[in-house]
C-alpha cells in the first residue's frame, strides 16, 4: 500500500524534525496515546512542505526511511533531527500548525497575515515555547516582542523564536490581589506576589521593557483557553502567525477537540 510521506516539526514538548506517514490526526495520537513512549501532555506540531530541504539536516535520508512496516504498517516516526530545529527552517514551509490534547484530538489552525498592535506601555505575559522556555512580562507588542528576543547579541534570545501571548489583565489582577493576597496564582507554577512585584518593578523603572517570571515557561499546565492572538514563529526579518481560533468555532470545526481540551 502506498502511503503519502508527511514532514513534522515538533515544537512542544521536545523540538525534533520527524519524518512520517501517518497524517496529522493519527499522528498526534501515535504520539500522545499509541506509542510505548507514553506520554500525556499537550503536543504542538507543524507540518512543513516535504519538499522542504537545508543542508543543516539530512532530511532526504530520512525520507527514503519511511518504508511500510514488513505487516504493511505505514512507518510512524523517523526522527531527523532535534537539535537547532526551528533556528534552520524556512517559515514558508510551515503550512499548519496542530494543538492536540493529551486525549489525542488535534485543532488545525492555518497561517494568517498579523494586523499590528500599535505599541504602548500595557504590560503583557508570553510564554516562550521553543527554542527559549521562559515566561516573559514584557511592554513590548505581540509582534515587536519577537523581534526583541531574535535581535542579534540579546543574552536571552535567539536567532528564531516561537511564542504565544496570555489572555491576561494586569490591571485587574494588581486590583484583586490587593484585595485578597490568598488568591490562587493565576498562572500555573508562579505565585501571584512574584507576579506583582515584577509588574512593580517593570512599571517604576521607565528604561526596563522586560522582566523574566519564570525560568521554565509551564505551557503544557497553562489552560488553552488563556491564548491571545495566537501563535508567533519571529526572526528579526520575517515571522509566520497562526491565529487562535474563537471558542465557538474551535466547538463548531474540532468539537473532540474541544471537548478534550484544558
Amino acid at each position: 500500500m502506498a502511503y503519502t510521506n508527511y514532514l513534522y516539526m515538533i515544537c512542544f514538548p521536545n523540538p525534533s524534525l520527524v519524518g512520517s506517514q501517518l497524517n496529522p490526526e493519527r499522528f498526534a495520537r501515535h504520539y500522545t496515546v499509541g506509542s510505548t513512549r507514553d506520554y500525556q501532555g499537550r503536543l504542538i506540531f507543524a507540518e512543513l512542505d516535504p519538499d522542504f530541504r537545508n543542508d543543516f539536516f539530512d532530511i532526504e535520508t530520512g525520507m527514503k526511511a519511511l518504508v511500510p512496516h514488513d505487516d504493511g504498517r505505514p512507518k510512524s516516526t523517523k526522527f531527523i533531527a532535534s537539535y537547532r530545529i526551528l533556528e534552520n527552517v524556512d517559515f514558508k514551509a510551515i503550512r499548519s500548525l496542530y494543538l492536540s490534547t493529551p486525549a489525542g484530538y488535534v485543532m488545525r489552525i492555518n497561517p494568517a497575515d498579523f494586523d499590528a498592535i500599535p505599541s504602548s506601555n500595557t504590560l503583557r505575559i508570553y510564554t516562550e515555547i521553543t527554542p527559549i522556555r521562559m515566561l516573559v512580562l514584557s511592554k513590548n507588542n505581540f509582534a515587536d516582542f519577537g523581534k526583541h528576543v531574535t535581535e542579534p547579541g540579546n543574552p536571552k534570545g535567539a536567532p528564531k523564536i516561537f511564542y504565544t501571548q496570555l489572555e491576561f489583565n494586569i490591571d485587574e489582577f494588581i486590583e484583586e490581589f490587593s484585595s485578597n493576597p490568598l488568591m490562587p496564582s493565576p498562572i500555573p507554577g508562579l505565585h501571584p506576589s512574584k507576579l506583582r512585584d515584577a509588574v512593580y518593578e517593570v512599571q517604576r523603572i521607565s528604561t526596563k521593557t522586560q522582566k523574566g517570571l519564570s525560568l521554565d515557561c509551564p505551557f503544557d499546565r497553562i489552560p488553552a483557553r488563556m491564548i491571545r492572538h495566537g501563535f508567533m514563529f519571529a526572526s528579526r526579518e520575517d515571522y509566520r502567525f497562526f491565529p487562535m481560533p474563537d471558542m465557538q468555532t474551535i466547538e463548531k470545526d474540532f468539537y473532540r477537540y474541544y471537548k478534550t481540551m484544558d
